[in-house]
């Protein structure tokens, strides 16, 4: 796998022509993955990494070995959550990059690893002028080389956190076509549901299997008496469901201790006798009985 400095200003060096010998590496390191799962949210803002990781947490806790795509290659913080940072000296061993070793065991690659430091941007080229068409090109070659240049391993899931945006699930199905389905998420505002809509519509019509829809922030816990109370003013999430014919997987509060965890301590695991933490294990539940079918 090259390296960001490799990458960038240069056009990749030769990328798309290894595109091809990636193909065959990729089949490989997906055929040992059961189950890979896309998080997705539309509108950046709403909590999908957090919840991505703390699904993680969840499946880990019960035994499975998970590993997590950070597909949001310009504003990746999964390592981050996970206490995985680009301090991490990335090893090449002969069957590929040793991925990131976050809590719990849980595998992870984020474009994080690879950059200079923590306050390093990503930018694809130098070039003040570079068309949007070449840079989704630079991306979409480097999401594959993130999933066919890692060495895995055996696992039952693999959580992919897409960035926002509806269009960016064509690039993860046309290299996952197996995706077992995207989990999207949303919080009770009016405008988040507005956009979300618009994501259900593009995976409904790319023919993605929903696994359901969860609401994040639905309410607030009161950090002394566990009492919640409503945190947004907007129409029921679950209406929407209803509307759109998807499943409703997830009702999950919001506690203040998961801003306070700190880096590679996930809430779920900390708090899991809280009724967030409990919300999550919902969540899972239903992930997995959708998969059972």
């Amino acid at each position: 796998m090259k390296t960001y400095e490799d990458l960038e200003g240069d056009g990749g060096s030769n990328i798309i022509g290894q595109v091809v010998q990636l193909g065959e590496k990729l089949r490989s390191r997906l055929d040992r993955i059961k189950h890979k799962v896309a998080l997705m949210s539309g509108k950046g803002g709403v909590g999908k990494s957090s919840i991505t990781a703390n699904i993680a947490s969840c499946l880990a806790d019960r035994g499975y070995k998970v590993g997590i795509l950070d597909a949001d290659l310009n504003g990746p913080s999964i390592g981050h959550l996970l206490g995985v940072g680009n301090d991490l000296k990335l090893e090449t061993k002969d069957e590929g990059i040793e991925p990131g070793n976050g809590y719990q065991g849980i595998k992870i690659m984020s474009m994080d690893m690879l950059l200079k430091s923590e306050d390093t941007p990503v930018m694809w080229t130098e070039e003040a002028d570079a068309t949007a068409v070449w840079v989704s090109t630079m991306e979409s070659t480097a999401i594959r080389e993130l999933l066919a240049d890692t060495n895995w391993g055996k696992l039952d899931y693999l959580l992919i956190d897409m960035p926002p945006g509806s269009d960016r699930i064509d690039n993860i199905r046309s290299l996952i076509p197996e995706l077992a389905g995207a989990v999207e998420i949303t919080i009770p505002s009016m405008l988040s549901q507005h956009i979300v809509t618009k994501s259900i519509t593009k995976n409904n019509k790319m023919g993605v299997p929903i696994i359901g829809l969860v609401e994040n922030m639905a309410t607030y816990v009161c950090p002394h008496c566990e009492k919640e109370g409503k945190l947004f003013a907007g129409e029921d999430v679950q209406k929407l469901t209803e509307r759109k014919e998807i499943p409703y997987i997830g009702k999950i509060p919001f506690d203040t201790r998961v801003s306070q965890s700190k880096s590679g301590n996930l809430f779920y695991s900390e708090f899991k006798d809280s009724v967030t933490a409990k919300a999550i294990a919902e969540t899972v539940d239903n992930i997995e009985n959708f998969i059972k079918k």
